[in-house]
């Protein structure tokens, strides 16, 4: 048996069609969602990109015990654990962070490929004016010259070599993290007089930026909305390769995000963090040496994530329950016959797979790394920065949704079964279920080992 993990950065759960965007085009999703488990409240943990996959590699709570940093000594990895079992673990990826500056997030893998000139903030332009994948973009001539194309080329090349082994393929690309440049042909599919304008986001309030409208924040999600489908067409590619040589019957395949962006929602977020602001009221910019992350909430369209999981043999549904990002890792130990190491906290997802009326988890946590405000964090882009605010941590507990913070009056609560999009806090007419969910928030702190100085300052909610 073997397996291949796709990950796509930045993919909002509510933009693929299987989920029920009603324009958005996804067919290869689509199509793969007819023969899988489609997990409809799957959510992330470790927030952002490197801690889901700290999550992703070990199937640990990661954000109870470490940052945005290297993997530390005493964990052990999904590719350790099946290389040393006899798989060949490969890996193909162009998210820039999992080796730059020291970071090991190709520990395990036998094969490892690195594409690249992906780079979205343009910290790096500012600060140090240069940009790792100025040259590459501009050697661009067709649309196979991009990250996620060769990603997804290489991948095809490495199974023609290797499809007769026992496998395990992990396929990460930064698609459709920003910047948003896919073929324009993509995007006129969305914005059919597009002009061809790169939108970069602020992180903040679209309305507190200089310059920037309604309408290019539409622009930039109709460009947003074209890498969603280039990838998805790339993921068809490399998807008919795989019924091409025969591995439907002894492959599985998942595919899932890490997070995904506001282009607007809850008063103007453009972004996956909010920058504090400088003295005239404007947001800070990537760039700016002092910037500091200030209140940073986590909704719905952040936290919850695809997750599709096609099983030889096993009927397609879709499963109802909650579920997180470290329950992947076990699921792939479990279809492959292995044993679950007793230090993972997610757990497999198979019962779920083949009875989608299995119970899911009770609730589950999503935010960056447990930090205090004044803090220096890495995320977003891996540039330390203070926190200005308390993180938020989000507790999801069946239809309730608590988005925690420790400053008073600051925390929220919404019913998702009545208002999915969130738009009325509940905090004060049912101040008893967000303390509810607080409790469960101080339950998953305590078993995860939070020290001290992280957990006693939240062992209240001021509402």
């Amino acid at each position: 048996m073997n397996v291949i993990w796709i990950v796509a950065d930045t993919f909002r759960q509510d933009h693929i069609g299987a989920y029920g965007h009603p324009y958005i085009k996804t067919p290869a999703l689509d199509a793969l969602a007819t023969k899988s488990i489609r997990f409809a409240k799957h959510y992330a943990g470790g927030f952002p990109t490197m801690p889901t996959r700290a999550d992703h590699a070990t199937g640990r709570w990661t954000m109870s015990f470490m940052g945005w940093e290297p993997l530390p000594e005493s964990t052990t990895t999904l590719a350790q654990l099946l290389a040393r079992n006899g798989f060949h673990t490969a890996a193909v990826v162009d998210t820039p962070f999992y080796v730059r500056g020291g970071m090991n997030y190709d520990r395990g893998f036998e094969t490892f490929f690195m594409y690249t000139g992906q780079e979205g903030s343009g910290t790096r332009v500012q600060r140090r004016g240069h940009h790792e994948s100025r040259d590459l973009v501009a050697s661009w001539r067709y649309e196979s010259d991009r990250n996620a194309p060769q990603t997804f080329a290489r991948a095809m090349r490495w199974l023609e070599g290797h499809y007769k082994e026992d496998f395990f393929l992990y396929v990460d690309t930064w698609d459709p993290h920003e910047p948003w440049d896919a073929p324009a042909y993509y995007t006129e599919q969305y914005l059919p007089n597009y002009s061809g304008e790169i939108v970069q986001p602020v992180y903040a309030r679209w309305q507190d930026a200089p310059g920037l409208t309604e309408e290019l924040v539409n622009v930039a999600h109709a460009t947003y909305c074209g890498e969603i489908t280039m990838v998805d067409a790339w993921i068809g590619q490399l998807l008919g390769r795989v019924e091409t040589m025969g591995l439907m019957e002894n492959t599985a395949i998942i595919f899932t995000s890490d997070h995904g962006f506001y282009f607007g929602e809850h008063g103007g977020l453009f972004g996956k963090m909010t920058f504090g602001k400088r003295e005239d009221g404007t947001p800070h910019q990537h760039g700016d040496r002092d910037a500091r992350w200030a209140h940073s909430p986590l909704y719905e369209e952040l936290v919850r994530i695809p997750l599709l999981v096609y099983l030889p043999g096993v009927d397609a549904g879709v499963y109802q329950g909650s579920t997180s990002v470290v329950d992947v890792m076990p699921t792939v130990l479990d279809f492959l016959g292995q044993e679950v190491p007793a230090a993972v906290d997610g757990v497999s997802l198979l019962r779920q797979a083949h009875d989608t009326s299995a119970p899911g988890r009770e609730f589950v946590v999503s935010g960056i790394p447990f930090a205090n405000p004044g803090d220096a964090v890495r995320s977003v882009d891996n540039i330390r920065r203070q926190l200005g605010a308390p993180p938020v941590t989000t507790v999801t507990a069946g239809d309730w949704s608590l988005l925690y913070s420790q400053d008073e009056g600051m925390s929220e609560l919404y019913e998702l079964s009545a208002d999915p999009r969130q738009q009325k806090d509940l905090i004060h007419d049912r101040p008893e279920v967000a303390k509810e969910l607080h409790g469960l928030l101080v339950k998953f702190m305590r078993e995860t080992g939070v020290p001290d100085g992280l957990l006693k300052p939240r062992l209240e909610i001021r509402i």
